[in-house]
């Protein structure tokens, strides 16, 4: 789950006219709403899919969508069952460092492999027809039944136990009760908190057919990801995985969403080092114990703008172009690196 870095474009609507009705028709956009952020014909050659946007546009926050329950038995984060909200100082280790060795290790480790094997069966409810609700549902269910807390479920008042995020979203979308379409591509953003440790990963899946250029951007974002982590190592410098990113995507028409960074994780959910995917002059050096994300969302074109949807999470492209993301939460150690959710 991304945390974000700079400000985002302010919530705006404008009514669609003729012309911008004509371009999205024109250009394979088949779903749309009356209201959108302003748009331009050139801003829909991305291919064959439909576009997501607010359901409901003058109704703010989540406070009407029901958290899901979680048996008293399972521990949960202190966010769970806290007023106070994530990111306060207290929040943060006073090492971001894992020890190496005991048991604190072996419970990282343990977090990750589970939340790989969440994000694993998340994948085989994907198909026509599924709620990105009903998959939520499930997953909610397969994550308590090992005896684990869904860290996204009130992290900061998020109401549900996974992000969902289709075509144009680029994060933390919340699930809802739109069946996915033939076309579609969905990202799925699992977090679980398993004996004190979050584990965090994502991926893109593609839904029946998906276009040509649908499968490309998948495809580049899995690659970034892989090219963002075999530049770490002991010694390396977080600054490389950005700039190793970049590298991936050099000829292809598409861009880096610069809102969202990956993050440290273990005992709290985010924290330092803050891992920009794309170039930067951030200082820091990897060392042995360093846990922490890597999660590049890469997006069809080259204006990689965002706006906030009225639910305060969801995160669009704003010339409603697809975005994918790929995250897996690596772990640094005296010899290299060990990806934790693979």
């Amino acid at each position: 789950m991304a945390t974000f870095t700079r400000r985002l474009t302010p919530l705006r609507f404008r009514w669609i006219d003729k012309a911008n009705r004509s371009a999205l028709s024109a250009t394979g956009c088949r779903r749309y709403s009356q209201k959108a952020p302003a748009l331009e014909a050139s801003d829909f050659d991305f291919g064959e899919y439909s576009v997501i946007l607010p359901e409901e546009p003058f109704v703010f926050g989540v406070s009407h969508i029901t958290p899901r329950l979680v048996p008293e038995a399972i521990p949960r984060p202190p966010y769970a069952s806290s007023t106070k909200l994530p990111g306060d100082p207290y929040a943060y280790p006073p090492n971001a460092c894992i020890p190496l060795g005991g048991s604190e290790e072996q419970r990282v480790r343990k977090s990750g492999a589970l939340a790989k094997a969440v994000r694993d069966y998340a994948g085989t409810l994907v198909k026509v027809g599924a709620t990105t609700n009903s998959i939520d549902a499930a997953i909610h269910e397969f994550i308590i039944a090992k005896s684990a807390y869904p860290s996204p479920l009130l992290y900061r008042g998020f109401p549900r136990s996974c992000c969902t995020s289709i075509n144009n979203i680029i994060t933390h979308g919340i699930p809802d009760d739109r069946p996915l379409e033939d076309g579609d591509i969905i990202n799925i953003d699992i977090t679980v908190y398993l004996d004190g440790f979050h584990g965090d990963t994502s991926q893109t899946f593609l839904v029946g057919e998906v276009d040509a250029k649908g499968r490309e951007l998948v495809d580049l974002t899995n690659k970034a990801l892989h090219h963002g982590i075999a530049a770490c190592g002991p010694g390396m410098r977080f600054r490389d995985i950005g700039q190793a990113i970049r590298e991936s995507i050099k000829g292809f028409d598409v861009s880096i969403s610069p809102q969202f960074t990956g993050h440290g994780i273990g005992s709290v959910f985010h924290h330092p080092p803050w891992i920009i995917h794309d170039i930067n002059d951030e200082p820091g050096v990897m060392a042995p114990g360093h846990c922490f994300t890597i999660e590049p969302a890469l997006i069809q074109g080259s204006k990689p703008t965002a706006w906030i949807f009225p639910d305060g999470w969801t995160a669009s492209t704003e010339n409603c172009a697809r975005s994918a993301q790929a995250e897996h939460m690596v772990l640094i150690t005296p010899d290299g690196v060990d990806v934790l959710t693979a």
